[in-house]
């Protein structure tokens, strides 16, 4: 799945990185707690999330992710996508909540990767 599909399944917004909307990704997670993603998250390329602070953008850009999903329209600041779009992470928000978002996602085909150990 592209990340431009993910953007027209949610109804996001492009934020950060439209030269990255063709970027394929395979997998995603939805959480809120970065302590979680850091330690149970591998894989994952879109990360979902109702937390808005640059711990976000870190966690991404040590995880590796391509794409940052803010939910409940939640709306980074300037600062927050200044960091994203210095990483190269495509930043979209969507006014679904977290669980329609995700549930959207892996309808249509996105899965959560594996496990980290």
């Amino acid at each position: 799945m592209t990340i431009r599909e993910i953007c027209d399944l949610l109804g996001a917004k492009v934020l950060c990185g439209e030269d990255k909307l063709e970027n394929e990704v395979h997998s995603a997670c939805g959480c809120d707690m970065m302590s979680d993603v850091l330690a149970y998250v591998k894989d994952q390329a879109v990360l979902l999330t109702g937390l808005v602070n640059p711990q976000v953008v870190r966690t991404a850009v040590m995880m590796d992710m391509r794409c940052i999903v803010f939910v409940r329209g939640k709306m980074p600041n300037e600062d927050i996508l200044e960091l994203a779009c210095e990483a190269g992470i495509a930043v979209l928000s969507t006014d679904e909540r977290l669980y329609v978002a995700c549930g959207k996602l892996y309808c249509s085909g996105l899965r959560g990767g594996g496990v980290a150990e």
